[in-house]
């Protein structure tokens, strides 16, 4: 096996490796939504101001879930073996 495979051998790894991180994120989703809707059920005068830090909490998972696929196509297309 030449050094050229091991290293696309490698970047595949790696590139399935980075979208591991999905699963999480849809972990942290399905935690912030839970919390909002536990919140919303013990104090519903506070609906609009939890809905609120529900949305942030969303925004900002998802900033997270956009940086795995992100991380795999730059392992799988930007970085090229020089041979």
């Amino acid at each position: 096996m030449s050094r050229l495979d091991m290293l696309e051998g490698a970047k595949s790894i790696g590139a399935g490796a980075a979208t591991i991180a999905l699963a999480g994120a849809a972990v942290g989703i399905g935690n912030v939504l839970s919390s909002s809707i536990h919140s919303v059920a013990r104090n519903p005068s506070l609906a609009k101001q939890s809905f609120g830090y529900a949305i942030l909490g969303f925004a900002l998972t998802e900033a997270i879930a956009l940086f795995a696929p992100m991380m795999a196509f730059l392992i799988s297309f930007v970085f090229r073996s020089h041979a």
